[in-house]
């Protein structure tokens, strides 16, 4: 207890003695000495604290592109560091589902990894300033500056914008550097893949490139239809094929690097309208979470605003072309030379709209061209984006030039045909329930209906004779809603039988 007693006398006595020396050498130096010796003060200081780097990540680039780094890291502080942050930035896009968090201009959060604290400080800086976007920094760190914001030079006319700077320890700089930095970036992009709203694209008419270049020539909506694997009326085999394809492709980053491909793989799907095709490419984007790029060729109005438009699509997606025998003249060139021998002019171009090109006729002087779509689908432009799928549908495959089918730009012919017994089990459970009871309110199991079973089997075997898309048949069971499922399948049944004479008449009057 006296030697407590006697530290405390001693501090009470040093902290006094401290108050005397500070106003005799107020009273005593003038003002300009007391700079210099707190100068000197804050130098000694230094020499004594802990180096550090400076690490100043900008939003944009010089060229006004957006920084992904700049990015991931406010997504990052968002979730993880800001918990305990004096002051957020809270927003809420229109339609979201979450509010997210940023670090406002001027504030601080610190973080740690594998040991090594570090600080992250919202500023802005000017663009054209003597730090890079993304390098490390001397003299703002030095000595001393652990715990201090920064300032960067203002006026000059140049332009402003924010920035995060990360300061670190100097002996900590790989680490900083080789692990934290890609672990932000990973930990952004699994944040992305939970929160994301995903979307619809369309292509704009219209407009040029830019830091928003994505934003001009795409224009988004939510993605939100139903389709999945499971409710696709297709055979059970094709359906496994497919997905186990999907699950292949997506899983095979580095065997594509290897092979010195890029990450891309194309689908042409094709058959009879109504079996699907717009179906199957919902349930494979719901599958493998992907947004979806809806490319309308007939808008586009030369080669080049092809290639800006997959320039300015985004890894994870689909880009789809729809009925490409109706939009374009993708026709077989063979074909074509024949119909020129009979004075059948083909088409020139392929481009059918009727808007001028974009930014003024004759800007790029020419129309889309075959070679512009296979460039497209197999080109140098081909690997700008990173993992995605290519996808054609067409009701004539036949139609199709041979270049456009090959390996290496549709990978996987997919024919989706009529309407059989697996894709009318399928429609059956969709539409009428697993129930076979008549009377639209609740049914018994259809697993103990004998007369369920009896029509879908007299179904099964009238589809094997009589061509019925599987859009035909929902489209019978969406008339029969609130009759029951013994209605509805009694009136396929129906369709189905009156359709056999139909053809079986022709057939002998033929």
């Amino acid at each position: 207890m006296r030697t407590v007693a006697l530290s405390w006398s001693s501090l009470g006595s040093l902290v006094a003695t401290a108050v005397v020396v500070r106003t005799a050498v107020r009273d005593v130096l003038p003002p300009e000495a007391h700079g210099a010796l707190r100068a000197l003060l804050a130098c000694a200081a230094a020499a004594f604290a802990q180096p550090s780097d400076t690490i100043v990540v900008h939003e944009t680039d010089a060229n006004g592109v957006p920084n992904e780094l700049y990015d991931a890291a406010q997504l990052y502080l968002g979730a993880r560091c800001l918990a305990s942050a004096p002051a957020l930035h809270l927003h809420k896009a229109h339609g979201a589902g979450d509010v997210v968090a940023s670090l406002p201009d001027d504030h601080t959060a610190r973080d740690t990894f594998r040991g090594v604290r570090v600080l992250w400080a919202s500023r802005r800086a000017e663009s054209s300033g003597a730090y890079s976007p993304s390098g490390f920094g001397g003299g703002g760190g030095g000595r001393g500056g652990w715990s201090r914001g920064f300032s960067y030079p203002v006026g000059g006319g140049h332009q402003q914008q924010r920035c995060l700077v990360l300061q670190f320890p100097r002996r900590h700089r790989d680490v900083v550097r080789d692990a934290y930095i890609p672990h932000v970036l990973d930990m952004a992009a699994r944040l992305r893949l939970k929160t994301r709203e995903r979307k619809l694209y369309t292509n704009n008419y219209g407009g040029c490139g830019g830091p928003d270049a994505h934003e001009m020539l795409w224009s988004s909506h939510p993605f939100a239809h139903p389709s999945t694997f499971d409710t696709l009326a297709v055979d059970p085999a094709l359906r496994d094929g497919i997905r186990s394809d999907l699950l292949r492709f997506v899983r095979r980053r580095d065997h594509y690097a290897r092979a010195g491909r890029a990450w891309k793989r194309g689908y042409l799907l094709h058959g009879p309208p109504g079996t699907g095709k717009t179906s199957l490419i919902a349930a494979i984007a719901n599958f493998l979470e992907f947004d979806i790029y809806d490319l309308e060729l007939t808008a586009v109005q030369s080669n080049t605003d092809l290639r800006r438009l997959l320039a300015c699509t985004r890894p994870m997606s689909l880009i789809v072309v729809e009925d490409i025998d109706c939009s374009l003249g993708l026709l077989d060139r063979t074909k074509a030379a024949d119909d020129a021998e009979r004075d059948i002019a083909p088409p020139r171009h392929l481009s059918l709209s009727r808007f001028p090109p974009m930014g003024g006729p004759g800007m790029y002087g020419d129309k889309i061209s075959l070679s512009g779509v296979l460039n497209f689908v197999d080109g140098l432009w081909s690997s700008c984006v990173g993992e995605r799928l290519i996808v054609f549908t067409t009701n004539h495959v036949d139609r199709l030039d041979p270049a456009l089918l090959r390996p290496g730009r549709m990978d996987r012919k997919i024919e989706l045909g009529y309407c059989k017994g697996p894709a009318l089990r399928v429609l059956a459970k969709n539409y009428l329930g697993d129930c076979g009871t008549p009377g639209g309110g609740d049914h018994e199991p259809a697993n103990g209906d004998q007369r369920y079973e009896e029509l879908v089997g007299e179904a099964e075997v009238l589809l094997e004779e009589v061509h019925l898309t599987p859009a035909d048949v929902a489209e019978v069971f969406m008339g029969c809603d609130g009759d029951g499922a013994l209605a509805a399948l009694q009136k396929l049944v129906d369709d189905l039988r009156s359709k056999k004479v139909v053809q079986e008449c022709a057939a002998s009057d033929v």
